[in-house]
Formats: structure tokens, C-alpha cells, sequence
């Protein structure tokens, strides 16, 4: 069980969402993460395709609780995939975007079967994983990293 999930006095799905909705009625930007992701990824043009044309960037959105990242990389033509455990978070996300990918799963030993240029893990999911499987999950995040990728965490308390 995660530190996420042992938590109840936490929003979840549509209640968690109301706080970013709030945020941008209040002018607000919301979407600092994914600024700071497009410019990691600016320029970066992924490994040939099939064809030899460059495949585009792609970006795993690791707990992605209800998408607001992975949807705004998507909205800005990047590949993107959404990870996350906590089935409502993750239902509210699919409501949002059912055309993205989205994966149900723990982190600690998630395989997509396929690898990233970024993975983002933005406001507090490293702090939420359960306790002692930190170094578990930083370890099989880096695994599906492409070579020179880079793993993007950010803290908000």
C-alpha cells in the first residue's frame, strides 16, 4: 500500500481535480510541469522509425493521478503515457482523454514495454510511494528510459 492510499483525508478523482479547476479560474498557471518537459524535450528528435523518419519525443507521466499533466503534454503533440495505481485518479484521467494511454499499475514494478526521452513524476509522488521502495522505483523508471532520457521529479508539500 502506498503512503497515497493509507492517506483518506486526501481529494480523489473529480474532488482533486476541483483545486486545479479553481487555480485557473484564478488565473493561475497550472501547467509548470509540462512547460518545463516541452523544454527538456525541445529539440530532442526520438530514434528513427520504421520508415527511417524520427519517431517524436515521448514522455511517461509516472502517477499521473487525473491526467492534468498528461493531458496537456498530449494536447501539445507529445507522446505520452500515464501510470498510475490509485484506480479513481486514474478513471477521472481516462474520463478526460480516453483516446491516451493510460496504465493501472505501482510503479515499484510497472512495465509498459516500451521506453521514454522523460518520465515525469510531478508534484509529491515520490513522497506518496509506500515507505522503502523509493530506490525500487527510481530503479525501474530508469530502466525504461532511452538512452540520455532524463527522470524529472518535483516535491509540493
Amino acid at each position: 500500500m502506498s503512503r497515497w492510499g493509507d492517506r483518506g483525508d486526501v481529494p480523489r478523482g473529480a474532488d482533486y481535480d476541483a483545486r486545479w479547476d479553481a487555480l485557473i479560474e484564478a488565473g493561475e498557471s497550472v501547467h509548470g510541469e509540462a512547460d518545463l518537459v516541452c523544454h527538456l524535450l525541445d529539440g530532442l528528435v526520438g530514434p528513427a522509425g520504421p520508415d527511417d523518419a524520427p519517431t517524436p519525443p515521448c514522455v511517461m507521466d509516472a502517477g499521473c493521478g487525473t491526467g492534468r499533466v498528461a493531458v496537456e503534454l498530449a494536447g501539445r503533440g507529445i507522446d505520452v503515457v500515464g501510470v498510475d495505481l490509485d484506480e479513481g485518479m486514474l478513471d477521472t484521467a481516462i474520463a478526460k482523454a480516453p483516446e491516451l494511454d493510460w496504465c493501472r499499475a505501482d510503479l515499484v514494478d510497472v512495465d509498459v514495454g516500451r521506453s521514454f526521452d522523460v518520465i515525469v513524476m510531478a508534484g509529491n509522488v515520490v513522497i506518496f510511494l509506500a515507505a522503502g521502495t523509493e530506490a525500487a522505483v527510481l530503479a525501474n523508471l530508469a530502466r525504461h528510459l532511452r538512452l540520455d532520457g532524463l527522470l524529472v521529479a518535483g516535491f509540493q508539500l
